[in-house]
């Protein structure tokens, strides 16, 4: 854990601190609204101020905060005044200074944290506006932290009232030292009502000049209706020299010289003075304020690329609808690859197709419903009244057919495609967590089954995502217990029939259910937090098995493993791969690292310099399921790949369709001309054998020459001690 830093001035920083008259049992009221207001309007459960003092930390105010621990070198906002912008950490988990942070790993479970320092009118740093949440966030945009800047502005205000008021309290320094660089308008007074002093905000806000102040009475501000009542309240602090039990308002109309009146918030303070009691009037101008929190409660609510509802308001609607009771249907939207989209075309752009595509759904629905963009890349609707299954998938098809037409954007013709889960209340559902939540388990349904698809939410969905959890779970006792293991399935050479290499594909040996194949838990598993550890222990152990059987009488041998998304973004997977094959004394021409476009267009950028050193120190690349993606074609130029894989389904119907032919011959004459190798996977006929060989395709793999077998009868094909066996 790493703490933070203490500043160099922090004598005279605790000094400032002190100015407000704020400790750990005393909160202040006037900031509740900001906090209130930053936690609807983020979505998140926790949104606080948070004081920094020498060695603890302490709310000034704060909504969803529980019991937590209050040690500065624990705090993220210590580290977040520091910091001269923002401070947002997307996961905490996976942040070096807050990985192993008590608040992080204990009953807290902080996983995402944005806060701005909260400054004193001499720049030094008190504390921190900050939004908590116990969920990882990626999608905290520059427009979020624009917003939160101008909540921590609302807030700074309304502390500088604080410190004015602290100031009445103590002994009184000169006027123009705490008062006159304001930006709150401060008036003092004495018991006539002549005005003594003014600073420039008070004397700019009621349109007078500084100097004009000698020429007015305080009570000559007020409308002619309210002055003869603020007298009074005067005289009674008069006769009971204090304003103590005296009912102030805390908000005026103020008359400005040329006649205008406005409301403003008002505090008011007295003191004694020579037998005499003085007065400090601070006012801070109610209609900018209430402008100011109008537009952030619309922002609350509202997506500011789009114009849509934003996720927090979908919610609430969802909500609303449920409680009234009505029947509701909600449509989750997923756009399909958009950040190739986004990455090809510039952000500029993608922001124009999302806008284009949130115009199209709005078009499409009535003005009962409800369209909302969730974040990112997805939108939801909410149909009032449709509780007809037919009816609501009858909507969304016209929802992706609206997608799914060309968009023009400064003359590039773009087109986009969508998935869809659809969810119906009340006969799925009666809350409106559960029916998003089924929606959005039918939107993965639909992902899973291919782009541009809808699926309807059935019950067995949630069982499945029951079963991914209970994998999840029990995934760690498969890490901690050894219950993985690895199957070979042998990859061979077309023209001869001899063994090149295999494919090392994992298995788990449950010792309950037995032994499960990859469809049984790689969702799971990729999904969570051990993939890259599971990774990592799939190269290790297949290279270990590949030197061995390359020693003991197959010295060509290639093996190949199957990288996950996650490997990319944990460590130096490069490093990593050329420790483990130094450790086992394996070349770099002995392995051959397989990825799908998924994993490349997840992570492009990163995934494509990792790549590139592997293949530089002579590591095998092969593209994985070539031929089911949009974008191989592209990829294909770009990445630095040794060998593609015909993907089983092409292969599966190139004796019966001419079109999977086809694709079959092209994909066999473009790797030759980018001097590239090619596999086809799924061969589990003779027939479909022999016309691969005609084709002249380099390798094949399938059921027709060994299905993934376990070390032992691998070795027995493999012959090995003897010369390689030939499959045909």
């Amino acid at each position: 854990m790493k703490c933070p830093a203490k500043f160099p001035n922090e004598s005279a920083r605790l000094n400032a601190l002190a100015d407000y008259g704020l400790d750990q049992e005393q909160m202040l009221q006037s900031l509740d609204p900001v906090v209130r207001i930053a936690s609807r309007m983020f979505d998140m459960p926790v949104a606080a101020v948070n004081m920094i003092g020498s060695d603890h930390v302490f709310f000034a105010a704060s909504v969803g905060v529980g019991d937590v621990d209050m040690r500065r070198d624990v705090s993220f906002c210590a580290h977040a005044i520091t910091q001269s912008d923002v401070m947002v950490v997307p996961d905490a988990t996976l942040d070096e200074r807050f990985h192993d942070n008590p608040l992080v790993v204990g009953e807290a479970n902080l996983r995402f944290y944005a806060g701005v320092p909260l400054l004193s009118p001499d720049g030094l740093a008190l504390g921190a506006l900050c939004v908590i949440d116990d969920r990882p966030h990626s999608d905290f945009s520059r427009e979020d932290r624009q917003r939160l800047l101008e909540l921590a502005k609302m807030a700074a205000d309304r502390l500088e009232l604080r410190r004015i008021e602290v100031s009445t309290e103590r002994s009184r320094p000169p006027f123009h030292e705490y008062a006159g660089s304001s930006s709150s308008a401060v008036i003092w007074f004495d018991e006539q009502l002549q005005i003594i002093e003014w600073n420039n905000a008070a004397a700019e806000v009621s349109g007078y000049r500084l100097e004009d102040k000698n020429a007015l009475q305080f009570d000559l501000l007020l409308p002619e209706r309210d002055r003869a009542h603020f007298r009074a309240l005067i005289t009674q602090a008069i006769d009971a020299y204090s304003l103590d039990q005296i009912n102030i308002p805390t908000e005026v109309t103020w008359l400005r010289k040329d006649g205008s009146e406005f409301r403003f918030s008002f505090a008011l303070f007295g003191w004694r003075d020579g037998g005499h009691m003085k007065f400090e009037a601070v006012l801070k101008d109610l209609s900018a304020q209430q402008r100011e929190e109008e537009a952030l409660r619309q922002q609350a609510n509202i997506d500011g690329l789009t114009g849509l509802a934003n996720r927090g308001k979908f919610y609430r609607s969802v909500e609303e609808i449920l409680i009234s009771p009505a029947p509701a249907t909600v449509l989750m939207i997923d756009l399909d690859g958009f950040k190739d989209v986004n990455d090809t075309l510039g952000h500029t752009l993608g922001d124009a197709i999302l806008c284009e595509v949130a115009n199209r759904l709005s078009q499409l629905v009535s003005s009962e419903d409800l369209v909302a963009r969730i974040g990112g890349d997805e939108f939801a609707i909410l149909l009032a009244n449709v509780t007809d299954a037919a009816t609501a998938m009858h909507v969304a098809d016209a929802v992706l057919a609206a997608i799914a037409q060309p968009i023009n954007v400064d003359g590039n013709e773009v087109r986009v495609a969508a998935s869809c889960g659809v969810a119906l209340a009340p006969t799925q559902a009666q809350e409106a967590l559960e029916l998003v939540g089924n929606a959005d388990l039918a939107l993965f349904k639909a992902k899973s089954n291919g782009r541009g698809r809808v699926f309807l939410f059935v019950p067995a969905l949630r069982m499945e995502a029951m079963a991914r959890r209970l994998y999840g779970l029990e995934l760690h006792r498969a890490v901690d217990k050894g219950e993985f293991l690895l199957f070979y399935q042998p990859q061979i050479n077309m023209a001869d029939g001899t063994i090149t290499g295999a494919e090392a594909l994992i298995r788990w040996l449950h010792p309950e259910r037995g032994l499960l194949t990859p469809a049984a838990f790689l969702p799971a598993l990729e999904g969570g937090p051990l993939a890259a550890t599971v990774g990592s222990w799939i190269l290790d152990e297949a290279c270990a098995q590949a030197a061995y059987w390359r020693r003991s009488g197959a010295p060509d041998f290639r093996i190949g493993v199957n990288l996950c998304s996650a490997q990319f973004r944990v460590g130096d997977l490069a490093a990593e791969v050329m420790e483990t094959l130094a450790r086992h004394g394996l070349p770099a021409e002995a392995l051959e690292l397989e990825v799908t476009e998924n994993i490349v267009l997840d992570n492009d950028d990163i995934v494509l310099e990792i790549l590139q050193r592997l293949h530089q120190q002579g590591v095998g690349i092969a593209f994985d399921d070539f031929g089911t993606g949009y974008a191989s074609l592209s990829l294909l130029k770009t990445y630095p790949l040794s060998r593609i894989k015909i993907d089983q389904s092409f292969v599966r119907g190139i004796l019966t369709s001419k079109r999977d032919a086809s694709v079959v011959r092209a994909i066999i004459d473009m790797a030759r001309n980018f001097d590239l190798e090619v596999i086809a996977e799924g061969i589990e006929t003779q027939a479909e054998y022999n016309y691969l060989r005609r084709e002249q395709c380099d390798e094949g793999q399938g059921y027709l020459f060994g299905a993934p077998m376990p070390v032992s009868q691998f070795e027995l094909l493999l012959g090995i001690g003897s010369s390689l066996k030939a499959i045909a």
